[in-house]
Order: structure tokens, then sequence, then C-alpha cells
């Protein structure tokens, strides 16, 4: 009987190892980003695969190393004036101690380091050509949104998502994190025939992996059949007819023997002649666990693998969570796998073969989501009894641990998530059979409620550029109020009942406590009525509170504009200008935002105008006054939104908006 031998988490700590030659890290330049988007960035960082963030040196770097922390993320300080005072304030919180801090100065991390912008269209050549020098980091850059001093576009907008330049990237990400520890061992380079850059790199051992590089930085799409060597038999064989974009690239398996924990996680049990022959994708994940041999790819293209095996799998064979044939040859012990093209940036596809029928087995029941600061009930359900009572789950110290048993071979596990653990994060569980491992699961960390206004005002400046203010800002008529649309979200699996009450100083309330019913992994909305008519311009503050089913407050800001009247306050650094109908958004030394209210239309140019000696003196219903310099700025109508200019005593000049 083939048992998964309990190597749990051995690729993410090789993938970890500070002492490896080549590296991968993605950039956060969080001073030039809205505080709120840190902890949500760096948990996407984790989530993805990165094995190391760069951060810059700035008054709210431990902030930063605090969340990391948590995270189990290492850090590359990009310091370099103050890298000796960082190294001896930060040394409890390096590696060495236990912390998440890695490398701190420019020339720290393994050297050549090389910068590719996320945005680059030939971020995947040259990322893979740094991948075949097998030392040296590569610093991914222009990945995030920033707007500090301006806006600049990365390849995640400030709403989080992620825009086709990532592609590179992740494939990156996820490719490293199965060849990290074959990297530097590859000396033997093989040239391999091809209209394209073509290599294959072997070690001097025959019977270890090799890889076949392939780069297409031609112009037209390659498509052809290969040959590569087999080292085991010290001959070419011919690789199935592959396709690759202009701009493609690929990395190959050719002979990667099972058994070595390199290769495969929990692969012990395979014979030492057991292997995949090789794949016309990019293999990211190979692991063996109850009598399941498990693979993820990055397939761009429908493609196949090939594997030696001992004896004829049991199947079935899924991929991409469909049953899928394979052929069997007995007089070779080879199965050929079709391989369907993968989804998602990174091109992502999981499949699964049986390799024999497992004694025992053990499953966790659907679960996705972990409340935060709460007790979470997570059930597995055993192949028998005495299996049970020789079974553990094996979880990350962090998480409090009661168990109990529910019927002879069913155990519920209680899992308490610290109220300091980031939202979004998740969390491994593997349950353990003498030895072995025999299931896991992937659970994702999140506040047990989480609240929204629909009606929050939403800054502008340029497509992708879109950011939600914190706390959340909302307009109301002074004379007539308005009404809040308040998104209550349940993100645990079960029903909860909740009570959202309102409170806030000079302002009144209709339904200002309500009760919500929300099911598991949903949302509801609850309407609320803001009465202004006793309040002062301006901005207000005040609170929802969540009661119940979970406990949480959000501060909200409720801006009271009269009838026919404009209010100008400020706001993060910036000034901000508004009537019934129009918004304007400005700093000293540059006019950010002109928004028709109504359909939430910008009608500036991306990253705003200059101002350049212009000031905003005066905004009356839908009419800008700008006084001084003209703005170097021709309007153009902007869907059914009419611009209008207009000259002014003394020079001035009036932007009105108009439907």
């Amino acid at each position: 009987m083939r048992f998964a031998l309990l190597l749990f988490g051995v690729l993410t700590a090789a993938y970890a190892n500070a002492s490896q030659p080549f590296a991968q890290c993605v950039e956060l330049p969080y001073p030039a980003m809205p505080r709120q988007f840190w902890e949500r960035e760096l948990v996407w960082m984790k989530n993805i695969g990165a094995s190391c963030v760069a951060v810059p040196d700035s008054p709210d770097l431990l902030y930063i190393v605090s969340i990391a922390r948590k995270l189990e993320l290492p850090l590359w300080i990009l310091a370099e004036q103050r890298a000796a005072a960082l190294r001896e304030s930060l040394e409890p919180l390096t590696e060495a101690h236990g912390g998440p801090v890695r490398w701190i100065g420019f020339h720290t991390a393994p050297e050549p380091v090389t910068r590719i912008s996320a945005m680059d269209v030939h971020a995947l050549a040259l990322s893979r050509a740094a991948f075949e020098k097998q030392a040296g980091t590569i610093l991914w850059v222009d990945v995030e949104s920033t707007d500090v001093p301006s806006p600049h576009r990365g390849a995640i907008s400030f709403v989080g998502e992620e825009q086709p330049p990532l592609t590179a990237m992740r494939r990156g990400l996820q490719l490293l994190r199965q060849w990290q520890s074959l990297l530097g061992q590859l000396t033997a380079e093989q040239p391999v025939r091809a209209a394209i850059s073509a290599k294959q790199f072997t070690t001097p051992d025959p019977l270890s992996a090799s890889i076949v590089s392939l780069i297409n930085t031609g112009a037209s799409e390659f498509r052809g059949e290969l040959r590569v060597l087999y080292p085991p038999a010290k001959q070419l064989i011919k690789l199935p007819e592959l396709t690759l974009p202009a701009g493609g690239s690929l990395w190959l398996p050719v002979n990667m023997p099972l058994a070595k924990a390199q290769s495969c996680t929990a692969c012990a049990p395979f014979g030492n002649e057991e292997s995949i022959v090789y794949a016309t994708a990019e293999l990211t994940r190979v692991e063996y666990e109850n009598g399941i041999l498990a693979m993820e790819f990055s397939s761009p293209a429908a493609s196949e693998i090939v594997l030696h095996l001992a004896s004829e799998p049991v199947g079935p064979y899924l991929a991409a969570g469909k049953p899928r044939s394979f052929d069997w040859d007995a007089a070779t012990g080879r199965v050929r796998l079709p391989i369907p093209a993968g989804t998602g940036l990174a091109h992502r596809v999981r499949v699964g073969l049986a390799i024999i029928a497992p004694d025992t087995s053990a499953f966790f029941a659907e679960r996705k989501v972990l409340a935060i600061g709460q007790p979470n009930v997570v059930t597995a359900t055993f192949s028998s009894e005495a299996v049970a009572k020789r079974s553990r789950l094996i979880a990350p110290a962090w998480l409090k641990q009661e168990m109990r048993s529910t019927s002879p071979n069913e155990v519920e596990y209680t899992l308490t998530v610290p109220a300091s653990a980031p939202h979004g994060s998740h969390a491994d569980l593997s349950l353990e059979t003498d030895g072995a491992q025999v299931a896991h699961t992937r659970l994702q960390l999140l506040r047990p409620v989480t609240l929204k206004i629909r009606e929050a005002v939403i800054r502008h400046a340029g497509a992708g550029f879109e950011l939600a203010l914190e706390p959340p800002l909302a307009p109301v008529d002074q004379k007539s109020g308005r009404d809040l649309s308040v998104t209550v979200r349940n993100n645990a699996p079960e029903i909860r009942t909740f009570v959202l009450t309102v409170t806030g100083n000079s302002l009144e309330f209709a339904q200002a406590r309500t009760e919500v019913v929300v099911a598991g992994s949903s949302e509801r909305d609850v309407t609320v009525r803001v009465f202004a008519d006793h309040a002062a311009p301006g901005l207000h503050n005040a609170t929802l509170r969540i009661t119940g089913g979970a406990v949480t407050e959000m501060p909200i800001r409720l801006l009271v504009i009269p009838r026919g009247e404009s209010v100008r306050y400020t706001d993060g650094g910036t000034t901000i200008w508004e009537s019934q109908r129009v918004r304007v958004v400005f700093t000293a030394a540059r006019l950010l935002e002109f928004v028709w209210k109504d359909s939430e239309r910008n009608v500036l140019p991306e990253g705003g105008l200059p101002l350049n000696g212009a000031r905003i003196a005066d905004l009356r219903g839908s009419e800008l006054t700008v006084e001084g310099a003209k703005l170097n700025w021709k309007p153009v109508k902007q869907g059914d939104i009419a611009i209008g200019i207009a000259s002014r005593e003394g020079g001035a000049t009036a932007y009105t908006l108009s439907r």
C-alpha cells in the first residue's frame, strides 16, 4: 500500500529558503498607495505564491513588517542609506530569529537583480531568460497602481482587479515554486534544434530531472515538433507538436523522477524508475496523497503528459474537474494523459490520477471559510472508526484546536482563529494517519461580517484608478435627506442573524435599528433613511454597528449639502468642493476630478490637469470658476455630458457641465 509521507509544506519551505541561488520578489511601493490597501495587497501576494515582497524604507516600515510577520511572508527592504541602522534595529525580526525580514539593502539579494515590469509586453520572455541563468533575483515592478505623486497604472487596479499583463508574473511565481530546488544544479546545457530559442538543461545524474526552456522572441507563432534528450536512455525523443505564440515561453519537464522530494511532495512510495517522461505544459506542482497523484500545470493550450509507472493506474483520471480517458501501454509501462487548456491569467489547470485504491481514506466536509475571531467547526469523515482513532488534524500553531467525535467515523474539529489574523489569508489543514497525510484542505480566513455603503463616494483619477474612500463618505441633501443602502455580507458558511444600528451626531435616522437574516457566504441590503434638515452644512461622523451573529463597527462620513449651494472641505491632502450636481477635487498644484455626480463620470483626462498658477475660485451648481491662468484643456463631450467654457470678468474662466 502506498501512503503519502507527511511532508506538509515542503515546497513552501524550499521556496522560502534564503540560501537558494535564485529568487523572485514582488515590489510593494506602499508609501505611494492608499493605506487601506497595504494589508490587502500583502495578503494577495501571499495567496498567489510570492515568496518575497520588496518594500521601501519609510516611517511606516514596522507596520508593514508586522503584517508580513502574521502572513509568514519574507521581506526584502530596499534601503541603502539607512541599511546599516536598519540591520541593527530589525535584527530581532530577521529570518534568523523567526521574523519576516530576509534582506536589507539593494545588494543583499542574490545577484544579478533583474527588474521586470509586470506591464512589459516582453515580461514573459525576459523572466524566462532570467530563469535560464539559474542565479540572481527577479524583481517584479509596476505590479501595483499608485497615486503618489500622480496616478501610475500597474497590473493591479485600486479595486483589486488583475489585468492581463499580470500573466507573466503569475506564471513565474508558480514555476519557481516547483523548480526552486533544482535551479543551480542544472549544470549542462543541451541545444535543441528549433526556429525559436530552445535549450535543455540537465544534471550530471542521468536519473535526475531536466528542463527544456522555450522562448519565442519572434514576431510570429511557432508551431512544430522538438527532439530533446531523454537522459536515462541517452538518446533523443520526439515531443508532440507544440504551439507557442509570439512572446510566449514554456518550461517543460523531461524525465522527472517522482520519488525525489525536490520533484514531488510526499512521493517517496514511488519506485526509482517511476517518473514523468515529459509534459508539453509547464509543470507547477506535483503531490501524492491517499493513492492520488495530483499535478498542476500552466497550460496555455491543450497538451499532454506521459508517465512511466510500475503498474497500471486504477483510475479515474480527472482533468479540470472532468473525467478524461487515458492510454496505458503495458509493454512500456507508460500512461499518456491529455491536459486541457488552463484558465485564468496563469492558465492554471489541475489533473489527478488514481494510482492505487487506498486501504484507508479520509476527507474534509465541504467548507471554504474560517471566520476570524470566532470558533469554527470543521468536520472530517474517515473510512472506519479505527482509522478515525489513529488520525489527527495538522493545523497552524496559531489556530486553537478542539476535537469531538460525533459518530464512530466522524470527527468535529473546532478551530478558533485569532482576531488579529489578516482578512483574506489562508490556513492549510491536513489529516494524518499512521504518519501519512491522507487529506488536506486550504481555507480562507475572513472577518465574519463586512459592511459596505453602496452610495459611498468614489475618487476618480482615470480608468483603473477608482478609489473608495476610507472611511466611506456619502453626500446628503440638507432639505430632503437621502436613503443609504448598507450591504451586510455574512462571510461565514452558515445562516446568521445580525442587528444593524446607526448613530450619528446632528443627524436623524429612520430604521436606525434593523434585524437582518443573511444566508451563508451571502449579502443583503438594509435601507437606512438619513434626515439632515437640522444639521449644519459640511461633514458629519456616524457609526454603523453590527451585533448578533458577529460584532463589528464601521465609521462613516455624511456630507450635508444645502439645496442650491456647495460645500468645501479637505480630505487626505486634497480639497473637495461639492454641490448637488458636481464634485471637484484638487490640490494646490493639480485639478484631479471634475465629476458629474448623477453618472459618477470624471470628465478630466487621466491623471487630471496641472493648474500652472490657476486657482480654483468657486463652484456654483455645475459651474466651476478658475481664476488666473487658463487650464491647458480642450474638453470634448463625455458620453451624455456636455462641457461648456465661458470667460468671466477679471480674466476668470467658467467650466460648466450639463446633460
